[in-house]
């Protein structure tokens, strides 16, 4: 493919008799790739269940290239279910189309620029939020019995869950449309504000910062983003969902005040 790919070339030998649309994404899709970037290709399948060769990822000419397929309720999803819009929708918006049979990708990238987070998407958002606060409390308490026992398993468990899970749960609940995969904490971030405190007990969950940090520093910091990020979150908490998490900031108060903690 030489110094600029042949996108054209590429969709032809992926595509298929139910595929609709190949549709260049990622940042070769937004001008912004560089030398180590993937090639992202995306397939939209007419059929629910269609299987289709060629998915996955391959090395083509140096290059690795990725093939995914989306059925037409994995698209539908884009546009109802928040948790998929955050991730989809500034990808659709600056999508290229590579193959595109009857306007089928012009039609929902018109679709995705049209798309407004309106009051119903928010509601569903903060229900999903509640929800995931329950979930990811599972993490934190592996966090806590980590601390006790220097269990690396459970630590690590909890720092994936007290960082990018959380993450994810603001950046869904504020409905942040994401430029691209790798955007999630910069812009979530950028929506909380860079010096408050909840964007710095982040970036030290995640070991960024001026100073070395220990597994055990990022899971305290990630506790305590957990109990910071319930306290943000309280007006949107389902009832059901309430005691769970509030017993959990309340084992994580009371481990992170005992001495030596």
């Amino acid at each position: 493919m030489g110094d600029h790919p042949d996108f054209g070339a590429l969709a032809r030998q992926f595509d298929h008799k139910h595929v609709a649309a190949i549709v260049l994404m990622g940042s070769y899709a937004r001008g912004a790739a560089g030398p180590n970037s993937d090639i992202d290709l995306v397939r939209f399948t007419v059929e629910e269940k269609a299987v289709l060769p060629g998915g996955g990822s391959h090395l083509i000419d140096g290059r690795l290239v990725v093939v995914s397929d989306v059925a037409p309720a994995q698209l539908e999803a884009t546009f109802s279910r928040p948790e998929v819009a955050v991730e989809t929708i500034q990808g659709l918006r600056s999508g290229r189309a590579l193959i595109d049979r009857d306007g089928f990708f012009r039609a929902q990238q018109l679709r995705a620029q049209a798309f407004h987070w309106d009051e119903e998407m928010q509601t569903i958002a903060n229900h999903w939020a509640s929800r995931q606060m329950v979930g990811w409390s599972e993490e934190a308490h592996k966090g806590l019995a980590g601390l006790r026992s220097g269990d690396s398993g459970r630590l690590l468990h909890a720092r994936f869950g007290c960082s990018w899970g959380l993450a994810r749960v603001m950046c869904v609940q504020r409905g942040i449309l994401l430029s691209g995969d790798n955007a999630l904490f910069d812009q979530v971030i950028a929506s909380i504000g860079p010096d408050s405190a909840w964007a710095q007990l982040c970036r030290a969950v995640c070991g960024v910062g001026p100073a070395p940090s220990t597994l055990e520093d990022q899971v305290r910091a990630g506790l305590q983003l957990y109990s910071l990020t319930a306290a943000m979150l309280a007006d949107i908490l389902l009832e059901e969902d309430q005691l769970v998490v509030a017993h959990t900031v309340s084992l994580i108060r009371e481990a992170l005040s005992a001495p030596g903690a």
